[in-house]
């Protein structure tokens, strides 16, 4: 069943109201008729099951047939900072970052990023955001996670340093084993992973002194674009695929 993603006042009763992409989306790229079934997901997690009703000019509507609560939403919230990499290497971060569970994702500069915001940055942000929203449809999520514009270091570390968990990945020395700092139920989790330079030991002293956890993914030293699919695979295993006793 197609899935789709709405804001809070596309939803009046029992009527669901697509615009945009959407519509355009359902009416001519999916042919879809009248009495075809969609799922809708609401931003706050509601799962929507509705039959399509009417077709207009830009609008598609559709009736709920049941709500449900969705079950594929990970237990916490993560907010993955991630400095600007190279090349395209940030849409397969998104994607990538969207199938495990990721919450919202924000870029920021540091000192070792070759790659910089540059020119025409709401065009990138917006081509970000349809990669999330798409990766989102295609693995079943019941949000569409946001990506959202690029931070300086210091607004990241400002950012960053309100989470309840907030994890600095670092490969140097004076780290906690990602394994040991996992071990708490923190629900609100920022992680923080460089680009392929990785950072500066002025950038870590920041980071430390801003409350950041100097966060060690182990003995073998992981690229950019790995490192946050490394993170969240494991925070998935710690906190959603392993069995807790009551």
């Amino acid at each position: 069943m197609q899935r789709f993603f709405v804001k809070e006042d596309a939803i009046n009763g029992d009527t669901v109201r697509l615009e945009g992409d959407d519509a355009r989306h359902i009416s001519f790229s999916l042919r879809m008729k009248r009495g075809d079934r969609i799922s809708v997901c609401a931003p706050d997690g509601s799962l929507y099951t509705c039959r399509l009703t009417a077709f207009g000019e830009g609008y598609v509507e559709a009736a709920v047939e049941e709500r449900t609560v969705c079950d594929t939403e990970p237990p916490y919230r993560v907010r993955l900072y991630q400095a600007l990499p190279k090349g395209d290497k940030l849409e397969t971060i998104v994607q990538k970052a969207v199938e495990c569970g990721v919450y919202e994702i924000v870029p920021f500069e540091s000192r070792n990023c070759i790659a910089k915001t540059g020119n025409n940055p709401e065009k990138k942000l917006e081509r970000l955001n349809r990669i999330a929203a798409e990766a989102a449809k295609q693995c079943g999520r019941g949000i569409q996670p946001r990506v959202l514009p690029t931070r300086s270091f210091r607004q990241m570390l400002r950012e960053a340093g309100e989470a309840a968990l907030p994890l600095f990945c670092y490969e140097g020395e004076g780290t906690v084993p990602l394994g040991a700092l996992l071990k708490g139920c923190e629900r609100e989790i920022a992680v923080v992973v460089g680009s392929e330079g990785g950072f500066t030991p002025e950038e870590v002293e920041e980071a430390r002194t801003a409350g950041l956890r100097l966060c060690g993914l182990g003995p073998r030293i992981l690229r950019c674009e790995t490192a946050p699919v490394f993170v969240l695979s494991c925070l998935s295993l710690s906190r959603e695929l392993t069995p807790h006793e009551a």
